[in-house]
């Protein structure tokens, strides 16, 4: 099949960025560090603790910001603890020196967005965050600021990821819509498509024992963000059942885990992700990590039934969730070609086939 003139770069193409020193690092890339659309972005070494988040706007460099508001620097070569409540800015390995065509977005890993760490990456001259104009060239650094937990960080610690799009590539409804017909997007009879994606609903009735989420625990030990399998949940989590009613009020500022009530399918020439807030469905943010990776709940690629996390957090007032709400949009883009690998074959993809799943982080 031929490459589409615009879309999403798919893995070889974001190889051949390397190649080309339109993507440079401070070392050779990590194996497994390209995904199917994606790649993962790594932390340098230093972190900036700041007084507080920043735009640098159209004349800025971060380093100037950083020379006026930093606070102390932290070192992340043998490891570092960031503290809940506190704004970091680290340097990244990879900088970029993009073809005048070519953009950019970034978003947390699903990891990161499921321990609750608010990240987004910063360019000099930004106006945008997680957005990277065509034709940029210089650094990129990440604001990081954990709501939960601390954590543990080190040099090479993988906490946000980029998707590199040459024109649009967005499906319109019209579009979107004959590819649910042919591909079922969702799991739905009725599927709901408006507002440029199709509706996601949440599930509160539960698995066989009633499970509906998890509830974040205050005042926790340290998370690793590199380790796997480390962590009991129930040091971390308050588990949450229906008990027959179907719905569950969010506090204000408590950070939940739940799940979509519709399987998710992303063919293998697309890309999706999830809108993190929609003030339509209520006043609540859903969704940090909102990448949904091409082969994402393909059946070929191990992954029917396949399930969306949602993370989700309520503003300033209770809400009272109900099983079957609207509570996100998945909106999808053209991939330039077919990626090499889709999501779940043979890359150890930790969220394939899920349900209600934690981060890999915690062992059940």
């Amino acid at each position: 099949m031929m490459a589409r003139e615009t879309g999403i770069l798919a893995d070889r193409a974001i190889s051949a960025l390397f190649e080309a020193e339109r993507l440079i690092s401070e070392r050779e890339l990590d194996r497994d560090q390209i995904q199917p659309a994606s790649l993962d972005l790594r932390l340098g070494a230093k972190a900036f603790r700041v007084r507080a988040s920043f735009m640098p706007g159209p004349s800025h460099l971060v380093s100037d910001k950083l020379d006026r508001l930093s606070l102390h620097v932290i070192d992340l070569t043998e490891g570092a603890v960031l503290e809940t409540g506190c704004v970091y800015i680290v340097p990244l390995m990879e900088s970029l020196a993009l073809p005048a065509d070519m953009s950019a977005s970034a978003n947390p890993k699903s990891s990161t967005g499921r321990l609750d760490i608010f990240t987004r990456v910063i360019t000099d001259y930004a106006q945008e965050f997680d957005k990277i104009p065509a034709g940029y060239s210089g650094p990129l650094y990440l604001e990081i600021s954990p709501r939960t937990f601390p954590i543990v960080v080190r040099r090479g610690s993988r906490l946000s990821q980029i998707r590199f799009r040459v024109g649009h590539s967005l499906l319109g409804e019209p579009e979107l819509l004959k590819l649910h017909e042919s591909e079922t997007l969702v799991a739905s009879k009725q599927p709901n498509v408006s507002g440029g994606g199709i509706a996601l609903s949440i599930d509160l009735a539960g698995d066989k024992d009633g499970l509906i989420g998890y509830r974040g625990k205050h005042h926790t030990a340290v998370v690793d963000v590199d380790k796997k399998d480390q962590h009991d949940i129930y040091d971390f989590w308050e588990p949450l059942y229906s008990r027959g009613r179907n719905e569950l009020i969010l506090d204000p500022d408590e950070f939940y885990i739940l799940v979509s009530r519709e399987a998710v399918h992303v063919p293998p020439d697309y890309a999706a992700e999830m809108t993190p807030f929609d003030p339509l469905v209520g006043e609540f943010r859903v969704h940090y990590a909102g990448f949904f990776d091409p082969g994402f709940g393909h059946a070929p690629a191990g992954g029917r039934g396949s399930r969306a996390v949602l993370e989700v957090r309520s503003h300033e007032v209770p809400f009272i969730l109900e099983d079957g709400q609207i509570v996100g949009r998945l909106v999808y883009e053209h991939m330039q070609e077919k990626p090499a690998s889709l999501y779940g074959s043979g890359l150890g993809s930790n969220y394939q086939a899920q349900g209600l799943k934690l981060s890999k982080h915690f062992r059940i």
